[in-house]
């Protein structure tokens, strides 16, 4: 099987309703962090503005956002809260040309789909046959090895298991990994099974609990605390396996964004929500795969700022989105937030990060290299 990017197709702006279109109207901010009435609200689809009767699109987009245009032309797609003063807000809440305003959701060449109106297993459920989408991502993710940058969404899960935490080691340090936003539980859990060799006071590999294991995780994150940062705990006692050691390893960036029921926390987690978001965007504003393990809130909140689209290099490609999780629950719960592109796997991730490790280690047909 081997892996093509789709070819993304423009819309045709020489059809009657995009010649006939009237330019965008804007708007000035006039107090920060407020948009002017009826402004327009962004998708995850690719969205063109007619502007000085040219059509152009948002390159850097994301779902719930203005767009704002800047004195040199440029289109920037905004939260709310980061509005300023004098910024210009497209308006309009149409998106076939009736206001200058395009959404273009068939952009991409696809499989013609089956109009049967009644069909078994439509849905994405524990039933579903998920053997093409494992092959299809190890094929996906080999291209993005060398073309594209993955992001992984980390819940703590991945660090309960030994071979779990060992397969996402080996991903990271053999090129799989470009980008992990997680929490402050995925960090602590982690790090915790690399210096006691326990998460949340169990071992790692017989699951047996240990004496004063409950004290673990935080002994850890007080320990972690002492050291001032993550890189020095990992340096001053010499951490050579898990999940974030590689990260720092492989000098991969890693956004932490706590919540309001973490202990601690360690030094790097990001309590402010927004100052979170925004860091989680400025990973993904590169990402071109990215792939949500079994955490709920951190897949959402990725899921909102993640377009279905990137343009590199000039030029528009598809943006992958998988979302894994034990739980249907869950991943209806991505979908039901809007982000429709989404590809979901409902399985014990720890599995899917062996499997993923072991399915990419076939293909290239070599062992994959540790970090140390």
């Amino acid at each position: 099987m081997e892996f093509t990017l789709p070819v993304y197709h423009e819309p045709d702006f020489s059809q009657a309703m995009f010649v006939h279109s009237p330019d965008v109207n804007t708007e000035q901010v006039i107090k920060d962090g407020v948009a002017p009435d009826n402004f327009h609200g962004t998708s995850m689809f690719p969205e063109y503005f007619k502007i000085n009767g040219e059509w152009k699109l948002a390159e850097d987009s994301r779902m719930d956002c203005c767009v704002v245009i800047r004195e040199n032309g440029k289109l920037e797609v905004i939260e709310l809260r980061n509005l300023k003063i004098g910024d210009r807000v497209i308006l309009g809440r149409t998106d076939h040309a009736e206001e200058g305003i395009f959404l273009h959701n068939s952009g991409f060449t696809v499989a013609e789909e089956i109009n049967e109106k009644f069909l078994f297993r439509a849905g994405r459920s524990r039933e579903t046959a998920f053997s093409k989408d494992y092959d299809s991502l190890y094929h996906l993710l080999l291209h993005e090895k060398e073309f594209g940058y993955i992001v992984w969404v980390m819940g703590p899960a991945c660090a309960f298991d030994a071979d779990s935490r060992n397969a996402m080691s080996q991903l990271i340090c053999n090129g799989y990994a470009h980008g992990l936003l997680a929490g402050n539980a995925l960090a602590t859990h982690d790090l915790e099974a690399a210096y006691f060799g326990t998460a949340l006071g169990q071992d790692i590999y017989t699951q047996e609990s240990k004496p004063n294991g409950h004290y673990h995780h935080i002994e850890l994150i007080n320990r972690v605390r002492r050291s001032g940062s993550i890189r020095k705990f990992i340096d001053e006692n010499q951490i050579n396996n898990g999940i974030i050691a590689s990260c720092i390893r492989r000098e991969i960036p890693i956004v932490l964004t706590g919540s309001i029921r973490d202990d601690g926390p360690l030094p790097e987690v990001i309590a402010d929500v927004y100052q979170g978001q925004d860091a989680m965007r400025n990973i993904i504003r590169k990402a071109t795969t990215v792939i949500c393990l079994a955490t709920q809130l951190h897949t959402i909140a990725t899921g909102n700022m993640t377009p279905c689209f990137r343009v590199v290099n000039g030029k528009v490609r598809p943006l992958y989105i998988y979302s894994v999780d034990i739980s249907e629950f869950a991943l209806n719960k991505l979908s039901d937030r809007g982000s429709l592109t989404a590809t979901s796997i409902v399985t014990n991730v720890q599995d899917f990060v062996v499997m993923v490790s072991n399915g990419l280690q076939k293909i290239e047909e070599k062992p994959f290299q540790s970090c140390w």
